[in-house]
């Protein structure tokens, strides 16, 4: 047996607005982790038992290591079985979220995730992939905490893949949606309305405004030569179950077309 005694580790910082307590409603709870992260159970309790939905069939799982409210919240997770290598020798992978009260209201949250393994390259590919993707989703908190906090939210999610790299699968998105990606930009299409919050080369995020309030985030992963795009939608209104209902097979079907280069829906002016 190798022993796992290569260590990863990243760690990443952010001032947000809101109290303590409404940072950690934010944080470490299942109704504010779903608001900006991924829709996740949580049994709020050291031993308590904590899954990441990461789309309709693929799941983490893992449980709650320290809790302490205002303060501190630490899981761990089975990061060798949701990427196929079940019975690795890895250490779990484990994730602190640390909340330090700021004058002016406002918060800085600090974020370590660390795990011993074997130096594997699937293993350094795991944390790569994970380090590029924490950035844009603490932003998801900070914005969450700016213009939604304390609200619930309801998941649109959608997804396809791509024979082309991240960037290009990106930049396919953005044309089939009539937009450029430069923050500030207004977005009119698919009968939705917003402004670009977020512009990177492979992620780009639009506030909507319309018809309901909330983030919508387009991401992408792979290689030179194929990709996978999720599209979430965190969406805040009442009416908000409603429009996913009736709209998430119409945006898989569109984003599936954009993936194929047959994607019908124009952009509306």
């Amino acid at each position: 047996m190798t022993t796992p005694d290569i260590p990863h580790r990243f760690e990443f910082e952010l001032e947000v607005p809101g109290t303590p307590d409404k940072v950690w409603q934010a944080i470490a709870t299942a109704e504010g982790i779903s608001a900006w992260m991924m829709p996740t159970d949580l049994d709020p309790r050291v031993g308590g038992a904590l899954t990441f939905h990461m789309g309709p069939d693929e799941a983490s799982h893992g449980h709650v290591t320290a809790y302490e409210p205002g303060r501190r919240v630490e899981y761990e997770e089975d990061w060798a079985t949701l990427v196929g290598h079940s019975g690795a020798d890895v250490t779990p992978l484990v994730t602190e979220f640390l909340i330090e009260a700021q004058s002016g209201g406002t918060c800085v949250v600090r974020v370590v995730t660390s795990a011993f393994g074997t130096g594997a390259d699937w293993e350094n590919e795991f944390f790569d992939e994970m380090a590029i993707g924490w950035t844009p989703m603490l932003d998801n908190l900070r914005l969450y905490l700016t213009h939604f906090p304390g609200q619930r939210a309801t998941t649109l999610w959608a997804s396809a893949s791509f024979d082309s790299p991240p960037q290009s699968a990106v930049s396919a998105i953005r044309d089939a949606l009539g937009i450029a990606g430069s923050v500030g930009e207004p977005v009119s299409a698919r009968g939705i309305s917003g402004r670009v919050e977020r512009a990177l080369d492979h992620h780009f995020l639009v506030r909507l405004e319309q018809p309901v309030i909330g983030l919508l985030s387009f991401y992408s992963y792979g290689n030179e030569t194929s990709s996978g795009v999720h599209c979430v939608g965190y969406l805040f209104e009442d009416d908000a179950p409603e429009y996913v209902q009736r709209e998430q097979a119409a945006w898989q079907e569109w984003l599936e077309g954009v993936a194929a280069g047959v994607a019908t829906d124009a952009p509306t002016a």
